[in-house]
């Protein structure tokens, strides 16, 4: 009863997260000023967050019933952070879309690359996300790693890259 119980929480949360990604879809207007949009993350906190040794320190530090808490927002607060990287990733998805019909070859290649490494930042936070919730609703649990950081490090790349080629507005710089 209760596995099924957690199998309909994790199937509901999950339409939740399909329909905000599909809403979080950026606008034309976005893709005029794409700098203005893009939010900027601070790797180094969230690598904090999601860091095993960090939450064993809290665990051998705080109290059971502190640490659940304390870990529990620091769950959420990673989740914002991984929310925050598909947004941006759904821009640069657009970004690369744009850029790959580009006459210069090397700008579409490029363009190609950081579309495929949006597209794929974008599956690694929703599964992401996924995990965490699930983590929020048992602290204890240790999924494996995520490969989000990776992921979004490898878009930033590439959009610097992009940037090298043709100009993408700044979005270097805010990411």
């Amino acid at each position: 009863m209760i596995l099924s119980a957690i199998f309909v929480v994790i199937a509901l949360a999950a339409l939740g997260l399909l329909f905000q990604m599909r809403r979080g879809r950026p606008s034309s207007e976005v893709l005029q000023n794409p700098g203005a949009y893009i939010r900027s993350l601070d790797i180094d906190a969230f690598r904090n967050l999601i860091d095993p040794a960090e939450e064993e320190f809290l665990r051998c530090r705080l109290s059971a019933p502190e640490f659940r808490k304390i870990q529990r927002e620091r769950l959420r607060a990673a989740a914002e952070y991984i929310s925050c990287a598909a947004q941006n990733a759904a821009i640069l998805l657009r970004m690369g879309e744009a850029a790959r019909r580009s006459s210069d070859a090397a700008t579409a290649e490029v363009a190609e690359k950081l579309v495929d490494q949006a597209l794929r930042l974008r599956l690694y936070a929703f599964q992401a996300i996924l995990r965490l919730r699930v983590r929020i609703l048992f602290p204890g649990w240790r999924p494996a790693s995520l490969r989000v950081v990776e992921s979004y490090e490898q878009v930033t790349r590439q959009v610097v890259r992009l940037g090298l080629q043709s100009p993408v507005r700044g979005v270097a710089a805010a990411l």
